[in-house]
C-alpha cells in the first residue's frame, strides 16, 4: 500500500500530525501497536487528570464545613475513582478513531519498523506481516518509564506510573521515588486518599526544573498534607521478598530501611526507539534520542521525528506542535521553528504548579540583571472568596528594557493562567504593557498584573 505520509505511533504528537497531513491534502496512515492516543490519552494526561480530580473533590467533600456545608464523613471508593479514570481514557481514545474516519486516515494496528527510507513493515498481533510506502515518514513512538537497576519494575511491589493508575487496591503506604510532574501528581493523589506516602528525591529539592522557590512553598505544602519529603537522597536497594518493599535509602544522614506497601518509581523517561529500524537506515540518535533540525527532519531525507523520542521536552503539547510542524513542511510550508524556552510546563498536584521561561537563577547565570515580583494568593480577593489562598505568582523580567524573561505559579488553577505569559513573551510584551492591560476583578488572572507591579514598586494590593 502506497502513501504520501506515514505515522509511527499515534500519541499526542502523532494523531495531529497525521490530521494535520490530511488536512494538506496528503494521503495518510497511521501506525500503532497498542491503542489509538499513545500514553498520553490512555494511560498518561488524561486519566492522571481524572484521578486527581477525584482527589480534588475528596478533598473538597472533606472541608465542606469550611464553606458553610455539612455534609456526612466521605470516603473514597478506590475501585470507583479507578474506574472513573479509565472510562475517561477510553471516552479520550474513542474520539481519535472518530477524528482518523473524519480525516479518512488509514488506522494500521502492530509493530512498525523502519525497512528502507520510504518503506515500513507493520506486524500485526497474529504475526502476519505487510509493508507499507510512503514518500515521507514521521517517526513519533514517544516514551516510557525509565527503569533504574536499584528498582527494576515488577509491576506488583515496584510500579510505573501505568500499574499506578490501575491497583487492585489502594495501598496504605507507599514510597514514590521521584519528584516530577509524575511523581509529585501520584504523591497528591495517594496521599488525599489516605495512603502514607513517603517521596525520595535525589536532587536537593522536589520539583527540580522548577524555579526555586516554587520547590519551597510545594514542599511546605506537601508536608502540611501529612507527605514525608526526603531529598538529596537515593534509594540504592529495594527488597521484594517479604510482604511489601523494604528500600534502603542513602541520604547525606546516613541510611534508612523503609518499609511500605508499593514503591512507585517516577525517575522520568526514556524514548522508545529500540527495534524501528533506526540503526539501519543510519539515523543519527543521541544519548537515547532522535536527532533532528529545526523542521523536525532527520538526517535521512523523507524521515521525520517528533515528541518524546527527539531531545526537546517530553511535553504532549511539544510533540503535537512539533507534529503539526513535521506535516507542514513535509507540504511545502515555511514553518515558524519552535521556540523551546516559550513552553510552559505545568504540574497537577494541589497546589498546582505552572511556569514558562527562565527560572530566576537561569536568568541571572544568562547575564540579565532582573526585576522579580510575587504576588501572594493570600492577598487575592478571589482566592479568599474560594478558600484558595497557598500559592504566588512570581514574574521576572529584564531590568534593562522589560523583557520578560519568566513566570512561575503554584496556587489553584493555575495551570489554567500560565497561557496569558505564553502568549505574552511571545509577542515579545513588556512589563510596561503588562501593567497597562486591564485585568478582571475579582480573579486569580489578576495576579500576574499585580506581580508585575511589585517587580516596579507600583503595587496597591500589597
Amino acid at each position: 500500500m502506497a502513501y504520501d505520509v506515514i505515522v509511527l505511533g499515534s500519541g499526542p504528537g502523532g494523531y495531529p500530525a497525521a490530521i494535520r497531513a490530511s488536512q494538506l491534502g496528503k494521503k495518510v496512515a497511521i501506525v500503532e501497536r497498542e491503542s489509538l492516543g499513545g500514553i498520553c490519552l490512555n494511560w498518561g494526561c488524561i486519566p492522571t487528570k481524572a484521578l486527581l480530580k477525584s482527589a480534588s473533590v475528596f478533598e473538597y467533600a472533606k472541608h465542606a464545613a469550611d464553606y458553610g456545608i455539612n455534609v456526612s464523613a466521605p470516603t473514597a471508593n478506590f475501585d470507583g475513582v479507578i474506574k472513573r479514570s479509565r472510562g475517561v481514557a477510553d471516552k479520550m481514545s474513542k474520539g481519535v478513531q472518530f477524528l482518523m474516519k473524519k480525516n479518512k486516515i488509514d488506522v494500521i494496528m502492530g509493530n512498525g519498523k523502519l525497512v528502507a527510507a520510504n518503506k515500513l513493515e507493520v506486524t500485526a498481533a497474529d504475526g502476519t506481516k505487510q509493508v507499507l510506502e510512503a514518500k515521507h515518514i514521521i517517526i513519533a513512538t514517544g516514551g516510557r518509564a525509565r527503569q533504574l537497576p536499584s528498582m527494576p519494575i515488577d509491576g506488583k511491589k515496584i510500579i510505573g506510573y501505568r500499574e499506578a493508575m490501575v491497583l487492585p487496591k489502594q495501598p496504605k503506604s507507599m514510597i514514590i521515588c521521584g519528584s516530577g510532574a509524575i511523581g509529585s501528581e501520584f504523591a497528591y493523589f495517594y496521599n488525599s486518599i489516605g495512603t502514607k506516602v513517603t517521596i525520595v528525591e535525589f536532587l536537593p529539592r522536589i520539583v527540580p526544573v522548577e524555579d526555586e522557590d516554587i520547590s519551597k512553598e510545594l514542599e511546605r505544602q506537601f508536608k502540611k498534607q501529612g507527605m514525608t519529603i526526603m531529598t538529596n537522597s537515593e534509594v540504592t536497594k529495594v527488597d521484594t521478598s517479604g510482604e511489601g518493599v523494604k528500600a534502603t535509602i542513602k541520604s547525606a544522614s546516613g541510611e534508612v530501611v523503609l518499609e511500605a506497601d508499593i514503591l512507585l518509581s517516577a525517575v522520568g523517561v526514556v524514548a522508545n526507539i529500540e527495534n524501528i529500524g533506526l540503526e539501519q537506515l543510519g539515523v543519527k540518535t543521541d544519548k537515547g534520542k532522535i536527532i533532528v533540525d529545526a523542521n523536525q527532519q532527520t538526517n535521512i531525507p523523507g524521515i521525520y521525528a517528533i515528541g518524546d523520542c527527539t531531545p526537546g521536552q517530553a511535553l504532549a503539547h511539544v510533540a503535537a506542535k512539533e507534529g503539526i510542524n513535521a506535516s507542514e513542511h513535509l507540504a511545502g510550508h515555511k514553518i515558524t521553528p519552535m521556540d523551546y524556552n516559550n513552553i510552559p510546563g505545568c504540574t497537577y498536584c494541589t497546589p498546582e504548579i505552572a511556569s514558562v521561561g527562565y527560572t530566576e537563577k537561569a536568568a541571572k547565570d544568562a547575564g540579565y540583571e532582573v526585576k522579580v515580583g510575587k504576588f501572594p494568593f493570600m492577598a487575592s480577593g478571589k482566592a479568599s472568596a474560594a478558600g484558595a489562598t497557598d500559592g504566588f505568582v512570581k514574574v521576572i523580567f529584564d531590568a534593562k528594557y522589560g523583557e520578560f524573561l519568566g513566570c512561575h505559579m503554584i496556587g489553584m488553577n493555575v495551570t489554567e493562567m500560565i497561557a496569558e505569559a505564553v502568549v505574552a513573551r511571545k509577542l515579545e510584551t513588556t512589563a510596561h504593557e503588562i501593567l497597562n492591560a486591564v485585568h478582571p476583578h475579582p480573579t486569580m488572572s489578576e495576579a500576574m498584573k499585580e506581580a508585575t507591579a511589585v517587580a516596579y514598586g507600583e503595587a496597591t494590593d500589597i
